[in-house]
């Protein structure tokens, strides 16, 4: 059983409290590791180091710095399988999923490494005769990162590498249920010769570590991946000091299944977009608005593909298609919401329980729900597991409106070989992403962010690097 400690200015070290927490296999359900449960000393520590790292980075080259994030993706590359079977054992992620997981993280810090030749001001024009206006976007400074259980590697890196590259030190968080594989990579970031403080790992309690992380004056700029109440409570925390915050929240993503639709590839598309890590993913297809004309069809089809889905052990081999919840408050979660749906009208095709026939791990069925209505907590809250509720509209417009009326606005998607449904659907659908005939699934050089409750500001691409960037203008004339 692994022992991991936390790493602040270059060193790895105990908490302040000596306390740690116990991580647990979801599958298996044993103790695999222990962990550091920082403090408020240690958030003062690591943000001190990175405060203080923070001038001297800003100063060096951007192509300087694109350099550690080439280093960090080779050192990935190099570890892919023992980082892989860290990720796959902490958090139940299938094998596979958990090997793209970490072939995506060192792309991304490929990806960002290239933005140091193309990231840029601007020259403003001026109202005034011999006079110069220019834009400069420098770092925001120290960047507090929050990451979530579900993606952990992966967001590790969407936070750490634009805070790296565009001269921000970074402390970041991990979550208490995924932590490890974020510690091994910070024993690999100890070798590559990154100057102290600018990168520095801790972890522990939300409400105590988390809580002086954000609330901290050091800190220009926080960014999460998680809860709405998580964002809400960071915003509250922010107030006093006027942070900035970059939140993506929940999200509760809508599909639309129009009546001309390559109905083989939709019905493929949503439920791989369901059940991927469970159903743990914000971007999940979390409700489905069928067209009349199709919807037996749909349903049919749908039924038999659900009814397919194979759950077992993430190391299995041929790998299953998905395996158990993150832990057993997720599990009862889902299994309440599927009760109430009951209770409301709804009718079960497939799964609707446990698995009762796994030994360990928290385990609930894929799940198939028909006979769903608008007013249905299912249809209104998220659920973050692998059920699917479907509900039958009349035509192209309710189903418009049905999804939009949702508190969420993450992502969406249609499936249609009508332009003018396409169309509308993009500049209509209020949310941060639309997906066309395609599954639910974001490219590193888009912009993944959402409206409403699903978050402020957002992640990857360009847009995503402008987060970690202030403008600075200066007036100069001669």
């Amino acid at each position: 059983m692994n022992t991991y400690q936390q790493y602040i200015n270059g060193e790895f070290r105990n908490a302040d409290s000596n306390e740690q927490f116990a991580v647990i296999n979801p599958f298996t359900e044993k103790i695999i590791a222990m962990a550091p449960k920082g403090g408020k000393h240690d958030a003062e520590l690591a943000l001190e180091a990175a405060s203080v790292a923070q001038k001297e980075w800003a100063a060096k080259s951007c192509i300087e710095r694109a350099g550690f994030l080439k280093k960090m993706a080779e050192v990935i590359r190099e570890n892919r399988e023992m980082l892989a079977r860290t990720l796959a054992e902490e958090q139940a992620k299938i094998f596979p999923l958990a090997q793209v997981e970490i072939d995506a993280t060192a792309e991304y810090f490929d990806y960002y490494a290239g933005w140091a030749r193309k990231y840029e001001g601007e020259v403003i024009e001026s109202d005034r005769t011999n006079e110069n206006i220019l834009l400069y976007r420098q770092p925001i400074g120290v960047v507090v990162g929050i990451c979530p259980w579900n993606f952990p590697f992966f967001v590790m890196a969407r936070k750490v590498a634009p805070s790296i590259l565009t001269g921000c030190t970074i402390v970041l968080k991990p979550s208490s249920e995924t932590p490890n594989t974020t510690f091994e990579f910070a024993k690999l970031v100890s070798s590559i010769g990154l100057p102290n403080g600018v990168l520095n790992f801790v972890s522990g309690g939300g409400s105590t570590l988390g809580d002086a992380l954000v609330r901290s004056s050091q800190v220009g700029l926080v960014t999460l991946t998680g809860s709405v109440e998580t964002g809400q409570r960071i915003i509250a925390s922010t107030a006093e000091n006027i942070t900035k915050t970059s939140l993506e929240l929940g999200g509760k993503a809508p599909v639309i299944i129009c009546a001309d639709c390559d109905m083989d590839m939709a019905v493929k598309a949503v439920v791989d977009s369901r059940i991927i890590f469970s159903g743990q993913v914000c971007n999940c297809a979390e409700r489905v608005y069928v067209e009349a004309p199709v919807y037996d069809e749909f349903m049919d089809k749908v039924t038999r593909a659900m009814a397919a889905v194979a759950y077992g052990d993430p190391f299995a081999d041929p790998a299953p298609n998905m395996s158990c919840q993150i832990n057993s408050a997720q599990l009862t979660k889902i299994e309440g919401m599927v009760a109430k749906a009951l209770e409301e009208g709804a009718e079960v095709l497939v799964g609707g329980s446990r698995c009762e026939d796994q030994p360990t791990g928290f385990f609930y069925k894929p799940t198939l729900l028909a006979s769903c209505t608008q007013d249905m907590e299912i249809i209104r809250k998220e659920i973050f597991g692998p059920v699917l509720p479907v509900v039958k509209v009349t035509d192209f417009d309710e189903a418009l409106n049905m999804a939009n009326d949702c508190e969420f606005g993450l992502t969406s998607s249609i499936f249609t070989n009508n332009i003018s449904k396409m169309m509308r659907a993009i500049n209509e659908l209020k949310f941060g992403e639309t997906y066309v005939n395609r599954e639910h699934f974001e490219a590193i050089q888009g912009f993944h962010a959402g409206w409403r409750k699903s978050g402020i500001g957002g992640a990857d691409g360009k847009h995503g690097l402008y987060e970690y960037l202030q403008t600075h203008v200066a007036y100069i004339q001669y």
